[in-house]
Order: structure tokens, then sequence, then C-alpha cells
């Protein structure tokens, strides 16, 4: 019989929606334990207000592996800093969200947990309280140690991963290096053939500039940089393509040839993702040693506590980091 996986789920901002959007998974009984690094009367609090029937289970890390029921939660406590209202930021708990985010790194790094499913946090109220913090991503390599990892988010019918995060846009072209973009799809590679299942996953590379680049007529990127990557992979057997417009690429035709379209900056692949399946889209970070899936939206203050969040996205990050627990 298979070990009962266990999910750490970080609820981020607390005056945002990720309690709702916690409580709201709690209604239903999972594949998995699901665990929340949460303060319990903050839990306890919104349900209230949203009108929903929770039982909080204290969690003992020590105990053997169990599902819990519909309207049951697993809770390992943290407590807040300061009392919340719903949709009002206050930089003293930015503590308390940092901690859960230890909390499920660690828990990870040691086995306690199978994979972590995070809800949006609020980086602008962090950095107000005085804490360096530039997102989930960068928090979570370099609490691994990991030098490189790529983000990708996903929908049940198209992929999309980042050369680039989240950099001016001034910047990108500075920052897609041979080395860089070498490691990137080499990350891409490992991480679908590891938990996609993918023996020879098929990755389509776009290009830096308008209609890539033109043969160096309109940038020299792809000729200097991204085609010469493109082909040494080529040669060592990897099923890669490129560059390719990202104009061209994003068309059904073009897609239905490929597991995984690589963009080379945020704004070029996001924007076709999110209009595909915004709501439904998980966000993962390929090159952890760890499972970390997220949401595709951020904290959305002025819906919490209203009980019109769509915990959808969640659902799916749920879904999705099951899915790949189950093939460790």
């Amino acid at each position: 019989m298979s070990v009962i996986k266990r999910i750490a789920l970080t609820p981020g901002e607390p005056s945002g929606i990720g309690p709702d959007l916690i409580l709201s998974l709690a209604q239903q009984k999972h594949e998995a334990q699901l665990i929340a690094l949460a303060d319990p009367e903050l839990l306890k609090q919104r349900a209230e207000l949203l009108g929903l029937s929770i039982s909080l289970i204290e969690m003992d890390l020590s105990e053997p592996r169990q599902l819990a029921e519909a309207g049951e939660l697993f809770v390992l406590s943290h407590r807040l800093k300061a009392p919340v209202t719903a949709g009002e930021l206050n930089h003293l708990n930015s503590r308390y969200v940092l901690d859960t985010l230890q909390t499920a790194l660690d828990g990870c790094l040691s086995k306690q947990f199978d994979a972590i499913v995070t809800a949006p946090v609020h980086k602008g109220i962090i950095n107000d309280s005085g804490e360096v913090f530039t997102g989930h991503t960068e928090f979570f390599a370099d609490g691994a140690g990991v030098k490189k990892v790529v983000m990708m988010l996903a929908t049940d019918s198209l992929k999309v991963a980042l050369a680039t995060t989240h950099l001016p846009l001034r910047d990108v072209a500075d920052a897609i290096t041979s080395n860089e973009l070498s490691e990137v799809i080499a990350i891409i590679h490992h991480a679908m053939q590891q938990h996609f299942g993918l023996a020879l996953p098929r990755i389509a590379v776009c290009g830096l500039n308008p209609h890539a680049g033109e043969d160096g007529h309109l940038g020299r990127e792809e000729v200097d940089i991204i085609q010469p990557v493109i082909d040494h992979f080529i040669q060592d057997g990897y099923a890669v393509s490129g560059a390719w417009p990202a104009d061209t690429i994003f068309n059904q035709d073009k897609l239905q040839n490929y597991d995984v379209v690589l963009a080379m900056y945020h704004d070029q692949g996001l924007p076709v993702l999110k209009h595909h399946g915004f709501g439904k889209a998980v966000n993962l970070t390929l090159g952890l040693p760890f499972i970390r899936t997220s949401v595709d939206h951020g904290t959305a203050l002025d819906l919490a506590g209203t009980g019109r969040a769509n915990p959808s996205s969640l659902y799916a990050a749920l879904k999705m980091a099951i899915a790949m627990a189950n093939t460790q």
C-alpha cells in the first residue's frame, strides 16, 4: 500500500485570500494529508466570516500519516504577530508569513513533507517591514542552496517556462547568456522527465526579438546566443527546437507538437498562458530538491473574507503537487 503523501500548505498573506482558499480546500476530502502552516485562530475567524464549518486538528509530525475528512484540516501552529482584518495589510505579520515558509522549506528538506503548495504572499508589505524578500521562488532556492531554478506555469494543455523572471525589460537581454540558457533548458528537460513521465520532452524555445531577430537584422541575441545553445542540445539528442518567433509558436497548430514552450521573459510567455487558463493554471518551481506548486494569482485583498475568491487555481496546484509527489 502506498504511503500517504504529506503536503504543506502555506496560506501566504494573512489578510488576503490565502486563508479563504485553504479553508475551501478543507471542505473536501483529499488523497493526501494536507497540513496548513498557520495560526489556528486566523483560520477559525476567517471560517466564521465565510460561514464555513471547519474542525482544526493540531498536527504532530511524529504521528502516523492520515487523511482528514471533509470539513477537517490539520494545522501546524504559527502565531500571528498582530491581529488580522481581512483586506487590510499589516507589516507586523511579515515575520509570521516568512516563518510559515521556513517551516515548509525545512520540512521538505528533512522529508517530513512531500511537497509545498503556496498561497499568494504580498511582497511589498514584507519588504516594507524591513525583510528582504524577492519572492517564493528565490526564498526556496536560497534556502535549499540551489543556484538555478526555473519558473513554469502550467495548465492541462499548455506549459510555459521562463528563461528570466522578474527583471526590468531593459535588463533581459543582458541576462540571457549561453550558460544561463543551457542551465534553464537542462532543468526543464530533467523536470519534464522526472515529474511528467516524458522520456524525451519536446521543448520549443522562443527568440528574444520580434520575428526571432530576422537573421540578425532585429537583434543579434538569436544568432549569437540562443540558436547556438539550441543546436548544441539537438546535437546531444534533445528534442529542442527554435528559435521560434513568439507570435507564431503560440498558435495551436504549432503547440500541439511541443510539451513546453520556453519564453525569454515574463511578459513574452505568461500573458498567453494566463489568457489560455487564468484561474486554472499552476505555478511550479523547477530545479528545487522538492516539489513546490502555487497559484497563478495574487493576494486579492478586496476579495478576502467575502466568499467570492475562486479556489480553482489552488485546487489545480494541489492536484499537480500530489500527482508529482506520487512519481517520487
